[in-house]
């Protein structure tokens, strides 16, 4: 009997070691994915203060935005990120001027959409429900304002391979903006400025991104030989004021992205607009 109840005890407390061994395994291992994850957040952080840095940098030391200057560089390192000028695009927030449906920017619209093989009646529920999402003469508005492209991917027949595809082209931002010249693609510029054809955009971007940076407005319309073009009726810029942030930090096995809007005035350092971390 005492060498049964001896066999007994050592069973129980190998089962008890058993378990305490395993609850500090589970503990342990629960304790450096946090220390992975604040770590992550940390580099996240060193990130967009980097890239906060580098944009306020440029604009210091001159007016114009440029895909020449560093911030358009990629990132690399223990924060690997891309800062994208959201002004380069076209903004969905342009289609509503003044509380009213702007006629020159659905125009617009439709016109990239075409370039860029998006079917007709796709744009068009786009247009809708960017409209229907701003108040338009005391009428409330009928769903929650757009606060990027992802808030459309409802819309019957936007599936993912095409909601990639337009963020290419088109930014979601909170106020009304111009194009800047300086940083926008052929499409977008042809959108813009209804005379010109992809292909003579096409050609214009080549010398611009060749060194021949547009200087201001009036030196980007006469370098359209469109003479029938007034410099009052083109809505392209050479400066920007809204970025786009999108990055990761990888720690061992463990990965923590960033995505981030961020706003550079005229006279202050950026700041972040909204931002969102993922796993």
């Amino acid at each position: 009997m005492a060498i049964i109840s001896a066999l007994l005890i050592a069973a129980v407390v190998a089962v008890l070691a058993g378990a305490m061994l395993t609850r500090q395994s589970v503990f342990t291992r629960s304790l450096e994915a946090e220390q992975l994850r604040v770590q992550g957040q940390w580099l996240l952080q060193g990130g967009l203060e980097r890239s906060r840095q580098m944009l306020w940098e440029a604009r210091q030391k001159e007016v114009l935005t440029r895909l020449d200057q560093p911030w358009a560089q990629a990132q690399g390192g223990a924060f690997e990120g891309q800062i994208e000028d959201e002004q380069g695009k076209f903004n969905l927030r342009n289609l509503v001027n003044r509380q009213q449906p702007d006629a020159e920017q659905l125009q617009s619209f439709e016109r990239l959409c075409r370039l860029i093989g998006v079917d007709p009646a796709v744009s068009r529920r786009i247009s809708q429900r960017v409209i229907a999402s701003y108040e338009q003469n005391g009428v409330p508005a009928k769903y929650p304002m757009l606060r990027n492209l992802d808030d459309l991917s409802g819309i019957d027949g936007l599936d993912p391979a095409l909601l990639r595809r337009l963020r290419t082209y088109i930014s979601v931002l909170p106020s009304n903006t111009w194009v800047n010249g300086n940083t926008a693609s052929a499409e977008v510029l042809s959108a813009v400025v209804p005379q010109l054809s992809l292909a003579q955009a096409r050609g214009l971007l080549a010398e611009r991104d060749s060194g021949r940076w547009f200087i201001n407005r009036g030196d980007f319309v006469n370098r359209l030989h469109l003479p029938q073009v007034a410099v009052d009726s083109v809505q392209v810029g050479i400066t920007s004021e809204w970025f786009r942030l999108q990055g990761q930090a990888r720690r061992e096995q463990r990965r923590v992205t960033l995505d981030a809007l961020l706003h550079r005035p005229e006279d202050r350092p950026p700041r972040v607009i909204w931002s969102r971390v993922g796993v």
